[in-house]
């Protein structure tokens, strides 16, 4: 027996699943066998009474969890943190254990009584006394790890729990002597699993598979060099054998139906304190606001979900609700995060959504100065497709130029500061770029807020009917209608789809009555509207019959080289080789056009520009004032104009894909209205739309 290690134990004299508050308590309740129970227990108990002194707490009537002693608090030196259970099933057992801390003279610390945490079930020290890994995510909370690091002076890293199977951090996680770790890495999120490996040596890791983590393998009792556990396979012996460890199993399979095994059932209560290892904490907390119809948009929802999804935590502090639907609401939101890092990458999604510093907390850009052309310091503010304002010298300052994917150039040198988007590409040596997350915020107006589950609300049905296709055409012809009308400016970017449809005689249509102002596209595109206007072909097959023609698969190649021999585009029509499409009408009515080249492109024409910085400037200057974007039928081209794009321009996109839709709302372009249609009948429906807008309704006569 290892005297100086005592080990807090409670006999299972009430033991059974009277409820269901994790995974493995489903299915079981009541079919836990008494008997069996007591006799698996009463195996634990003689095993680590060999090996150590095991005290006992009374076990007392209407709390059956209380015999997972490991959850009672957490322990170090005579100090205790006394747990605060999340579940209220498991809040009657924290008086007898704390009752029972102080007889035996400890300390006792409570935390706030709406701040769970679960003891030394989500709280394990490194057995060499370096530091405390603390888990959060199901049971305890992220906010309770500075109170730790405070009260036991001790170093705590924080490990976020993502598998609900391993609801505690000793489920899944075993701090062994040596510095050896035994643990299950699908149980934790990326960023626990970096800080894991950046503090134990690989040599030292011993990660488990699936079916010894579900026989609650890491949930041991480490005593010197023997771990006590329910079960382990035979590889996992081995390799615990290797590094020095004696495996003594011991069956607790009726306590598995209530989600714990050895270590569950256990606390050790003698915890030396190391006098060099004092508290240290990277947990970080920020305090944020929001404004504006937080409901109705589903800004708060989308706020709390980016923080958790993020590896974080949050508290509302307080929620004012609009007392009518014109009304804003606003809340403050309290996010802790586990390092600095995750809190910078929570911050930079949050700030997306509006969310603000509070006033008094509020403080100037930080910035770096660039150093090498093309690049941007590590740490650079990447900007988004929302009008953005940064914090200079207590004044905030409109950002020019804004885009999506950029860094934000600062410029304090004249009287009035400046900033504005930039390419990383277009960094030069000596510009002050913005870093971090420090005084940035963007301006998103109530209104479209409010009006963007609107917009995607057919997205989300599918736009499967023809009658749905036809009413989200209305609007758009009625909102291209009023553009024209106002002087304003419509940019299409199409993909040769809207060639092999049909839909070319009705773009050239749009352009024709002035209701299209640029024209963003790719060589093939203009290359297939060519041919079908020389040869009546597209891709070789004969628009007007629906057949492939013999030789036809030469068509586009005999197009782009007529095209070269004159020189461009233009040329070829004012010859008269081009005489109709959408190119053509593009020439004849001074309409502005870009044509991007690929690495697939055949020829290419004249026209089209195959430097792709080139292609992506030309893109941004002919987008720069639209009023809306029309995209036809071209994924690769749409999601490069959405990322240039800035928030308030309002994009359609039209595909017979689904995922293409999709992808581009993924994108963060959240002003986009989505079409799942063939894109030659969207055309054309289109058209009619327009029509029936230009010409009066006829009044029907009575007879």
């Amino acid at each position: 027996m290892t005297s100086e290690i005592r080990i807090l134990m409670c006999a299972p004299d009430h033991y059974d699943v009277d409820y269901v508050i994790n995974p493995w308590m489903e299915g079981n309740v009541h079919k836990s066998s008494r008997d069996r129970a007591v006799e698996q227990w009463q195996g634990l108990f003689q095993v680590l009474k060999e090996r150590a002194i095991v005290d006992l707490v009374k076990p007392e009537k209407g709390v059956p969890d209380m015999v997972f002693t490991a959850n009672a608090g957490l322990v170090l030196g005579k100090e205790v943190v006394l747990s605060r259970f999340f579940h209220k099933e498991r809040q009657g057992e924290e008086p007898f254990f704390k009752q029972w801390f102080a007889d035996q003279g400890f300390t006792v610390h409570e935390l706030p009584k709406d701040l769970p945490f679960e003891g030394a079930g989500d709280a394990l020290l490194d057995r060499e006394g370096r530091w405390l890994w603390a888990g959060y995510g199901f049971r305890s909370e992220l906010d309770s790890h500075p109170y730790l690091a405070k009260w036991l002076d001790v170093e705590v890293l924080s490990l976020r729990l993502m598998d609900e199977r391993f609801y505690h951090l000793d489920t899944c996680f075993c701090p062994l002597t040596g510095g050896y770790l035994l643990y299950y890495p699908p149980a934790f999120d990326s960023y626990s699993n970096r800080l894991i490996e950046l503090r134990v040596p690989e040599a030292k890791r011993i990660p488990i598979g699936e079916p010894d983590a579900l026989n609650f393998a890491c949930n041991a009792v480490n005593i010197g060099n023997v771990l006590v556990m329910n079960q382990a396979s035979d590889e996992l012996k081995r390799r615990l054998s290797a590094a020095g460890f004696d495996v003594v199993e011991t069956p607790l399979t009726e306590f598995l139906k209530a989600g714990g095994a050895a270590k569950c059932l256990t606390l050790r209560t003698t915890e030396p304190v190391l006098a060099d290892i004092h508290a240290s904490g990277t947990v970080e907390s920020r305090v944020v606001r929001m404004e504006g119809h937080l409901l109705d948009a589903g800004l708060i929802n989308q706020t709390l979900d980016l923080v958790v999804e993020g590896g974080g935590s949050f508290q509302v502090l307080n929620f004012n609700l609009g007392e009518q639907r014109q009304s804003t609401s606003s809340a403050e939101v309290k996010v802790t995060a586990p390092s600095h890092d995750v809190m910078e990458a929570i911050m930079s999604q949050l700030i997306d959504l509006g969310a603000l510093p509070r006033i008094d907390e509020q403080c100037d850009i930080l910035w770096e100065t660039v150093v090498q052309d093309g690049v941007a310091p590590d740490d650079f503010y990447v900007s988004t497709i929302y009008p953005t304002e940064v914090r200079i010298n207590c004044e905030w300052v409109q950002v020019q130029k804004q885009r999506m994917d950029g860094a934000i150039a600062v410029d304090m040198t004249s009287g009035t500061p400046t900033a504005v988007c930039r390419l990383l590409r277009d960094l030069k040596v000596g510009d002050r770029v913005v870093v971090g997350v420090e005084g940035i915020r963007t301006v998103r107006k109530p209104e479209s807020r409010d009006t963007r589950s609107q917009e995607f609300s057919f997205m989300g049905a599918g736009v499967s009917s023809e009658r749905r296709v036809e009413l989200v055409v209305e609007q758009i012809a009625w909102e291209m209608r009023q553009i024209r009308d106002h002087g304003g400016k419509v940019v299409v970017t199409a993909g040769p789809v809207v060639i092999h449809t049909g839909g070319g005689e009705h773009l050239s249509h749009l352009i024709r009555e002035g209701y299209v102002q640029a024209l963003l596209g790719g060589n093939a595109i203009a290359v297939h509207d060519m041919e079908q206007s020389m040869l009546g072909t597209s891709l070789g097959m004969d628009m007007k019959r629906g057949v492939s023609v013999r030789g036809g698969h030469r068509h586009h190649l005999k197009v782009i080289n007529t095209v070269r021999r004159y020189g461009s585009i233009a040329k070829a029509v004012e010859a008269e080789a081009v005489t109709s499409g959408v190119m053509y009408e593009c020439v004849r009515h001074n309409i502005p056009f870009s044509l991007a080249g690929s690495i697939r492109d055949d020829g290419p024409l004249p026209d089209t520009e195959m430097d792709l910085i080139k292609a992506q400037e030309a893109y941004s200057r002919l987008i720069e004032g639209a009023d809306l974007i029309l995209m036809l039928s071209s994924m690769l081209h749409s999601i490069g104009v959405g990322n240039m794009t800035p928030a308030g321009v309002k994009m359609v996109c039209v595909d017979i894909n689904p995922a293409v839709v999709t992808k581009l709302s993924d994108r963060g372009s959240v002003e986009s209205v989505g079409v799942v249609t063939d894109v030659g009948l969207f055309l054309s429906l289109l058209i009619q739309q327009l029509d029936r807008l230009t010409h009066p309704y006829q009044v029907a006569q009575r007879v």
